[in-house]
């Protein structure tokens, strides 16, 4: 325990912040591989239990009398996982708000806890029909083994928070075979700016996680669509109208799913081991009468994309999927909301160009380009995050050729959900964590830590000299970052946009020291 209080005081932290940059990056790489392992492992069990489950569920078709017996089983496991749930918080929902919340210094987690309950309760969800996805789980169980790395090597904090968002990236890389989606994923929605060493030892673990993903389950992108052809520019006005009606579902996306947690709240009649006994019934209905919603849904997405479907049940699959994932991501059950979410932004996509094909004569052979679009749009509404957006679905087609009908439609989304005034989902959802009691991060005292911001063009730091702006009392600014040239703070030195700034910090007073320097380093001047 000395030796690890050693390494966090402030001369050791001073000097491995300046010595460990490029040891980050091999620490990255075994982070990825570890975190890839288990993903991988993650992915074959849900895939299993998946199968499996609808294999029972056709099998209840032809003999009725198991189909109580099942309910049972389903009652029993919805238990369990509440059991679960109640028992570590942290492992509830998707758990990307967790892993925002652990690199914030507001809530902490055991690691390997995490790992072990968040893989038992997503398998059990999941396998049972649940509409939840892989992809958050899998992003939390990275940055839990990036913890756990740091905890069994005794790695300074300083160190831990990267290796966390390398594990995170690593996550997500493997999830989705996405790798670039993973470290931008990091950059932009994790962290929320720019940062060189994130983005560096963030790829050194997502190229790992892929290289081990396409290991196990082949080269082949997530979804592999043949013969696409780029829309012409003359259709533009239809992918305009497609980023407008995302853009507007988003924001309802965001504001049920808020909701119906809101909802679940207010039942007091229902305890919280009790919740995931809703869902999980749902599923043993739907299971026997709209088996296609059960899931994340990567199977559905293959569905709609070989085979038409009329606008009737296309509308059907639509309500029931979004609605599903509402009370089944709401009762706090394990698993995430980004394949659901992606899923219902294909079928948006779908209908939308069943419908501009019988009013307006739009080209039927374009309508799988919608459906790709619609999933970025979607996505990109919800999680405000269009950059990750357009690269992830890229990623997961396979395909470079709609890259501008992609960022049409994420972009003006995006606007639809800043001018709607929506929240980031997965910041919305970290806020109501801590409101809910979450278990909150305790910080010591004689544990140093560095704190990297980044200054906006045209923020109130930007052209003041460092005598000038009223710091924060309990940080000290031990440096800052001009491209490759590191300053030592003096009075008169002047921040430029584009400067990081390097402060050092107690572990006890990092978050409200790393809110109050990111507000001044963001919010823009109005003199």
């Amino acid at each position: 325990m000395n030796n690890t209080k050693d390494k966090n005081n402030t001369r050791n932290t001073l000097s491995n912040w300046h010595n460990f940059r490029l040891k980050i990056i091999f620490e990255s790489i075994v982070v990825g591989a570890c975190s890839a392992l288990i993903v991988v492992f993650y992915r074959y069990a849900l895939e299993k239990a998946l199968s499996f489950s609808k294999y029972l569920y056709r099998f209840q078709i032809a003999h009725l009398w198991f189909i109580p017996i099942w309910l049972i089983i389903l009652v029993m496991a919805a238990l369990l996982v509440g059991l679960l749930v109640y028992r570590n918080p942290m492992i509830s929902g998707s758990g990307i708000p967790q892993v925002e919340g652990v690199l914030l210094r507001k809530l902490d987690m055991n690691w390997w806890k995490v790992i072990v309950g968040k893989f038992v309760g997503g398998v059990i969800c999941i396998g049972a029909g649940l509409s939840l996805g892989r992809e958050g789980p899998s992003i939390q169980i990275g940055a839990a083994a990036g913890e756990g790395m740091s905890r069994i090597f005794k790695r300074a904090k300083m160190e831990e928070k990267f290796l966390i968002t390398s594990g995170a990236s690593a996550g997500l890389s493997a999830a989705f075979n996405a790798p670039f989606a993973g470290v931008i994923f990091a950059l932009e929605e994790v962290h929320k700016n720019f940062s060189p060493i994130v983005m560096t030892s963030a790829l050194a673990a997502s190229i790992t996680a892929d290289f081990i993903s396409k290991h196990f389950f082949g080269l082949k992108p997530m979804f592999n669509f043949q013969h696409i052809t780029p829309i012409p520019l003359d259709k533009y006005g239809y992918i305009l109208a497609l980023g407008i009606i995302v853009g507007i579902l988003g924001v309802i996306f965001n504001k049920t799913l808020l909701g119906t947690q809101a909802l679940y709240k207010k039942q007091a009649w229902l305890s919280p081991i009790a919740r995931p006994i809703i869902p999980f019934l749902m599923a043993g209905v739907l299971g026997l009468l709209l088996p296609q919603v059960l899931g994340g849904g990567h199977e559905l997405i293959s569905l709609i994309s070989e085979t038409p479907l009329s606008i009737k049940l296309l509308l059907i699959v639509l309500v029931v999927k979004f609605f599903f994932t509402m009370i089944s991501f709401g009762s706090s059950a394990p698993g995430g909301i980004f394949l659901p979410m992606l899923v219902i932004g294909a079928l948006i996509g779908v209908l939308y160009g069943d419908l501009i094909h019988s009013f307006f004569g739009f080209d039927k052979q374009f309508i799988i380009n919608l459906m790709i679009l619609a999933m970025a749009g979607y996505f990109s509404s919800i999680v405000k995050a269009p950059i990750t957006g357009c690269i992830l679905i890229t990623e997961m087609t396979g395909s470079f050729s709609h890259l501008l009908s992609i960022s049409t439609v994420c972009l003006t989304a995006y606007v639809i959900a800043e001018i709607a005034h929506s929240k980031p989902i997965y910041e919305s959802l970290l806020e109501r964590l801590l409101s809910n009691g979450g278990k909150e991060f305790q910080g010591e005292s004689k544990v140093k830590v560095i704190i990297e911001t980044a200054v906006c063009l045209g923020s109130c730091l930007e052209g003041k000299a460092i005598k000038e702006v009223a710091w924060p009392s309990k940080c000290l600014l031990v440096g800052i970052k001009r491209g490759d040239v590191e300053i030592i703070p003096r009075g008169d030195t002047l921040i430029n946009a584009g400067d990081y700034l390097i402060a050092l910090t107690d572990e006890r007073h990092a978050s409200a020291i790393r809110e109050q320097l990111s507000e001044s380093a963001e919010k823009c001047s109005l003199e």
